[in-house]
């Protein structure tokens, strides 16, 4: 990683689509030059119908409009929903669209997973929420819980250059972007992860951070499957004593997810890490922090799929502020909606787990030299217009 870390930045946690969608649509009604937006996942629901014409109202008023959504996440949003966009000026672009084989979608590794809006390149927004009604709470007992932040400063310009690299391929004439004036006391810092460059840079980012505490670990994660090296630091960072909570799902959206995760909870327990599972709904954040200044908000899960195939992008943060504000969100998640987990009760029934722990634990050891035995397909960008299509490859660059 090259970029320098930005200093003066304010940076506000948005927690749940009920403050992170009403915050986005401001902006982009404010919105004067350009919109560039990435996620994984539109549909057409009272969430998608909203960001459109929030787009269309945008590009009719002669302002630049560039979506990327990815191919898998988003393959089932209507033609309609597409064309009402793209015949008011909004260029969309779908990420690696592949051909469905008895009517399943076969793409599913090396997903653009990244959720990143960027406002006339001074105002951006980062997280793990996409544009559906499933991370609102009136959704019902499967609405998700989530985060991610709203970003004014200087490292906005390292948010905008990464997503002019993502549309590089089918992007004309991007306006280029100077840091910003200080606009607070953050200091911040885009990471990327990719196929090409930047294949471990959140990964390392973690580790370092584990490395270095030597207070608290707070992480908040709705798939955990890391690789060893992350379980190590975890496991290692306890026996040094630093109080190492995590965060998982006890309601999950997919019910294999967690019994993943419960494959590795003998491993940490037995060095006094402290699991908690949430309960009240299921929990799709990806956030940690460590002692009293560093955090992290993004779109990276701690699994296979993100540290090893996936497009994602996570914001590091220091700034003591921001960092006691997230730790007490999630302390009180833990206190009013998760059931902790004990050594005692995942030693029940450990004999017939134990070959499961076993192949559990060693996937995630040599799972970094497994991925590489997939092939890495060609990503690309098809742009979707009002009077033709067009495609390109996406190739990625330099941070």
């Amino acid at each position: 990683m090259k970029q320098p870390w930005c200093d003066g930045n304010h940076i506000e946690l948005l927690i749940n689509g009920e403050q992170y969608y009403p915050r986005v649509f401001e902006a982009m009604a404010q919105a004067r030059e350009e919109i560039f937006l990435e996620t994984f996942i539109i549909y057409d629901d009272k969430v998608g119908q909203p960001l459109r014409q929030a787009l269309i109202d945008a590009a009719r008023r002669g302002v630049r409009v560039e979506v990327v959504a990815d191919g898998y996440g988003t393959a089932d949003l209507p033609d309609d929903f597409i064309a009402s966009m793209t015949e008011a000026g909004v260029r969309f672009h779908s990420f690696d669209p592949q051909p469905r084989l008895a009517g399943m979608r076969t793409n599913l590794f090396r997903r653009l997973h990244r959720k990143i809006l960027v406002v006339d390149g001074q105002r951006a927004f980062i997280g793990g929420i996409n544009y559906s009604a499933d991370h609102l709470g009136d959704f019902g007992p499967q609405a998700k819980q989530d985060y991610a932040v709203e970003v004014v400063g200087p490292v906005v310009a390292q948010v905008h250059a990464s997503t002019c690299r993502m549309l590089a391929p089918v992007l004309e004439n991007a306006n280029q972007v100077e840091p910003s004036s200080a606009a607070g006391s953050a200091s911040a810092l885009l990471v990327e992860r990719d196929n090409l460059r930047h294949r471990n840079d959140i990964e390392v980012c973690y580790l370092q951070a584990f490395r270095e505490a030597r207070q608290r670990i707070v992480v908040a994660n709705a798939y955990f499957f890391p690789g060893y090296r992350l379980l190590r630091e975890l496991r290692n960072a306890a026996r040094r004593g630093v109080e190492v909570t995590l965060i998982l799902q006890g309601q999950p959206d997919m019910r294999w997810v967690r019994t993943l995760s419960r494959l590795l909870y003998n491993y940490l327990l037995r060095d006094d890490v402290r699991i908690h599972e949430y309960c009240q709904r299921p929990l799709h954040g990806k956030v940690a922090l460590v002692d009293n200044d560093w955090s992290t908000v993004g779109s990276s899960n701690l699994d296979p799929l993100s540290l090893s195939f996936n497009l994602e992008a996570n914001l590091l943060i220091r700034d003591r502020t921001f960092n006691d504000v997230l730790y007490r969100h999630l302390s009180e998640l833990t206190r009013e909606h998760c059931k902790v987990v004990t050594l005692e009760r995942m030693v029940r029934g450990y004999w017939w787990r134990a070959p499961l722990i076993f192949l559990g634990f060693h996937i995630t050891r040599y799972f970094p030299r497994i991925a590489g035995w997939f092939p890495a397909h060609r990503q690309r960008l098809q742009s979707l217009q009002a009077d033709s299509e067009a495609s390109a490859d996406y190739h990625g660059g330099k941070t």
